[in-house]
């Protein structure tokens, strides 16, 4: 695998051809993305909604409707799309699950190691939530982390992507009863794989990054 390579290839996908359509076997593997991603303290505090089907497809569409409609074909004619949706806070519950989570696949040699380790997630959730003040940003930004890689990870499978947040999360936190499970819709994700005629391909349109002596400080 050659990562530049990779990097060069992926873009944000304008036009996806409706014919094709993703491998059961490559689905499983973007299902891992969204689980195997890192998260600050292990929070993950994350859900996703995946549309496989025509209905489900139709039911994300309603998200970009009025002034969204652009976004509209994007999602009508992937192969899939994930919407990520953010949880609007923790609480002690499902901290607890996390650390039981991580008892089972043995992540604690001893009682002493869970301890630490529920503490320091108790600490930083905690500093987000009382004092900063920013519990649900500091959650979102997790989500986003999820969806780099995300990316990067459809991209290396040869799958094509194009992240939306030109979305409205109301009316999807409406279409998915996401506010009353305490969530609440981020970023949807259409898969699939590009048309000849997507204006953006970098074949096209070639990919413009600043330089690297811009961007790079080496101490």
């Amino acid at each position: 695998m050659n990562l530049t390579e990779i990097l060069n290839k992926r873009y944000s996908t304008k036009s996806f051809d409706p014919a094709k359509k993703i491998s059961d076997e490559d689905v499983e593997q973007l299902k891992a993305l969204l689980q195997m991603s890192p998260s600050s303290v292990n929070i993950q505090p994350w859900h996703f909604v995946i549309a496989t089907t025509e209905t489900g497809k139709q039911r994300m569409a309603k998200g970009v409707q009025g002034n969204l409609k652009f976004n509209e074909a994007k999602i009508l004619n992937a192969s899939h799309v994930v919407l990520f949706c953010a949880k609007t806070s923790v609480d002690e519950a499902y901290k607890d699950n996390i650390a039981d989570t991580e008892a089972k696949a043995g992540r604690f040699p001893n009682e002493q190691v869970k301890q630490l380790t529920k503490d320091g997630r108790n600490l930083f959730s905690n500093l987000h939530k009382t004092v900063l003040n920013d519990e649900q940003h500091w959650l979102e930004k997790q989500v986003y982390l999820n969806i780099g890689q995300f990316l990067l990870g459809a991209a290396a499978l040869g799958i094509d992507a194009c992240p939306m947040e030109g979305i409205d999360a109301n009316i999807l936190n409406e279409e998915f009863g996401l506010s009353e499970k305490g969530l609440n819709a981020v970023v949807a994700v259409s898969l699939g794989y590009r048309t000849d005629a997507d204006f953006n391909d970098p074949a096209k349109t070639p990919k413009s990054r600043l330089s690297l002596e811009e961007i790079l400080t080496i101490i």
